[in-house]
């Protein structure tokens, strides 16, 4: 049978002949040396007042000798990770292959950097970074963390240059500075991957974030073409109904007042819970108001505190159950079955996690 991946004797890099012999090939390494000289960032950010109490005295004079300099020390190291379309997801030894895959390798490995600038792909990679900041961020290598801050670092970039799905980012940032916040809290209580100091920086840059996003501002866009407003009625009522997210229908019923009255539909509102959510919850939280009718617009932000909402991504990883291979839809893998199709299957970013829980 051909080997689906690297070859388990091979250290992984890519080599090339050269007539002095083979020699690895580091152009990856040079140009990802490149990007982290570029996003140096300064080491200079202090706690606020609130969050310095999370140290005791003793703590905080240690941790302010040390944490700059052990967070240099880290960030100095070259960021090595792959970028790869698809990986084996091997969860036993074999005599081709020793070990397993684990969620940092995998994560290492995919091609999640690029992944971010795919408009279809974003809210999918947003959604695993947060799910991975509520409960496996300690699970991850040392290498994978910092990959992890690395590309949560593009995301802020980017949201803080084109200014798109700044509310999903905040909500991440928000898990992850709790997390943070109660693993910096438990040191010597909790297992931490690297110096305790690296946590404190990476703290201090969350909150940074946190802050920035805060004072961010919509500029007005200009345009003498055509607008939102021009549209008629029919139109501006079906771009409603596209949205499955209560909230996005919320923040654009504020643009106009044709608009905000357009939100209010009950109609709409009904479709959205019917889409999310099954008519047994309906009946635990059933709201009606003073006239006899049901109040969906209020019942819909109630359920939604109960029970997980239904996701909906422009495009998610995939599993070949034939292979055991995770690829990204668009790249494809080498399959070896004779219907491929029928052996792949999407995999949300709990799904995602959860192919690693051994």
């Amino acid at each position: 049978m051909p080997f689906l991946g690297q070859d388990w004797r091979s250290p992984g890099w890519s080599w090339i002949k050269t007539e002095d012999g083979w020699k690895r090939c580091e152009s990856w390494s040079r140009e990802l040396e490149r990007e982290n000289n570029q996003r140096n960032l300064s080491h200079s950010i202090i706690l606020n007042s609130d969050d310095e109490e999370i140290f005791s005295n003793e703590e905080q004079e240690y941790t302010s000798k040390k944490r700059k300099k052990d967070h240099f020390r880290n960030d100095t190291n070259t960021q090595c990770f792959y970028r790869e379309k698809w990986i084996y997801v091997h969860k036993e030894s074999t005599r081709e292959r020793h070990g397993y895959c684990t969620l940092g390798e995998a994560f290492n490995r995919l091609d999640f950097s690029s992944a971010i600038q795919d408009v279809r792909r974003f809210n999918y990679v947003v959604k695993l970074l947060q799910l991975i900041a509520k409960s496996q961020l300690t699970s991850l290598s040392g290498v994978a963390q910092k990959n992890y801050f690395n590309i949560l670092d593009k995301i802020v970039q980017k949201v803080l240059d084109d200014h798109q799905n700044p509310r999903l980012i905040k909500d991440l940032l928000q898990d992850l500075s709790s997390t943070l916040c109660i693993l910096v809290r438990g040191v010597g209580k909790s297992v931490l991957v690297g110096n305790s100091n690296i946590w404190v920086c990476r703290l201090e840059t969350v909150l940074a974030w946190q802050q920035q996003l805060q004072n961010l501002q919509m500029t007005k866009q200009v345009n003498d073409g055509l607008t939102l407003s021009d549209l008629p009625l029919h139109m501006l009522n079906n771009i409603l109904y596209r949205f499955s997210d209560g909230w996005d229908i919320v923040t654009l019923g504020q643009v106009t007042p044709t608009l905000s009255a357009l939100s209010e539909d009950r109609q709409l509102w009904k479709r959205l819970c019917q889409y999310h959510f099954a008519e047994k919850q309906f009946c635990r939280h059933l709201i009606v108001s003073e006239k006899g009718h049901v109040e969906w617009k209020l019942m819909y932000f109630v359920l939604e505190k109960h029970y997980p909402t239904r996701e909906q991504y422009g495009d998610t990883l995939h599993f070949c159950r034939h292979c055991s291979i995770l690829f990204w839809k668009d790249s494809g893998h080498p399959c070896t079955a004779a219907d491929p199709d029928s052996c792949f299957m999407p995999v949300s970013p709990q799904h995602f996690i959860d192919l690693f829980r051994f």
